[in-house]
């Protein structure tokens, strides 16, 4: 699948941030891609406190719920597949009081993208009956909840 990326993610900050800082820009897998480019800035967040990480989760969500709706009305596309900060969210949930070190950054990243693209249930559920930039966030936050709750479960079996 080609990913038709609208010149307006290089001039609109909103649909920049949408799309993932560029990365939701890439011509195939748009998704991973995303996923791939919120790993550095989990690098940068993972030494937070716990609950100052959580605030972050909490924050990132309400505004992805702005951008990715703003930007998926302004091109006229429900969830357009380079919009990618709800992958940002996603990941970054899934992340969340992980140990630190590639192993749990690389887990973490294939077990989030196993849940992003297959939506299992209730994950499919909320994908096809919940719209606009609520929509498109909650199936990826649901995806990172189930990510985290196996990335603890792998870290505390490891």
């Amino acid at each position: 699948m080609s990913n038709n990326v609208p010149s307006s993610i290089w001039r609109n900050p909103i649909h920049f941030l949408a799309f993932g800082l560029g990365s939701g820009a890439a011509p195939k897998a748009p998704g991973t891609f995303g996923t791939l480019a919120a790993v550095p800035l989990y690098l940068l967040m993972q030494d937070l406190s716990h609950s100052a990480y959580f605030v972050v989760l909490l924050v990132t969500s309400l505004i992805g719920i702005y951008l990715c709706g703003k930007t998926s009305k302004d091109l006229g596309v429900h969830d357009h597949s380079g919009i990618v900060w709800d992958e940002f969210v996603g990941y970054w949930i899934t992340m969340w009081m992980a140990p630190t070190g590639w192993e749990y950054v690389i887990v973490g990243f294939i077990l989030f993208r196993f849940f992003d693209v297959l939506k299992p249930w209730p994950i499919s559920f909320i994908d096809k009956r919940v719209h606009g930039g609520l929509g498109i966030m909650l199936d990826d936050i649901i995806a990172g909840v189930f990510s985290f709750a196996l990335l603890q479960l792998y870290v505390v079996l490891a």
